[in-house]
């Protein structure tokens, strides 16, 4: 995406249009570290959130569970600043190349993938 967020109060309607919402206005924004490639995390993200992420590249998400929004390390002090954003094909998913300072994940994990394989490369599952 070249376009970037425009300064005023709404998200620039150009990406606005693009976005294919699920039913509660949000769609999934996927964290990586941009030189790694590493996942880092899932989180949810509506207009808000997605327009003050381009405006201050401070990965800004949407709280389900607190229907509010929140800046990555508002409160822990691990900050994701944002490098470049990625709208996938269909519209419903962003990608955001981050900087990780600190855990990615709320349990203090590098990220929220490492506690449960379900499949690895090994033969078999990881419950087996």
């Amino acid at each position: 995406m070249t376009s970037s967020a425009s300064q005023g109060e709404t998200l620039d309607p150009a990406i606005a249009a693009r976005l294919k919402r699920n039913g509660d206005g949000l769609i999934a924004a996927v964290a990586q570290q941009h030189d790694t490639g590493r996942v880092l995390m899932m989180a949810w993200m509506d207009d808000e959130a997605l327009r003050l992420t381009l405006r201050d590249r401070r990965a800004t998400y949407y709280s389900r569970s607190r229907a509010r929004h929140w800046v990555k390390g508002e409160s822990s002090g691990h900050t994701q600043y944002v490098r470049e954003v990625r709208l996938d094909c269909d519209g419903d998913t962003v990608l955001l190349l981050v900087e990780q300072h600190g855990a990615a994940c709320h349990t203090g994990a590098p990220d929220c993938f490492e506690s449960d394989v379900l499949l690895s490369s090994e033969v078999g599952t990881a419950a087996e």
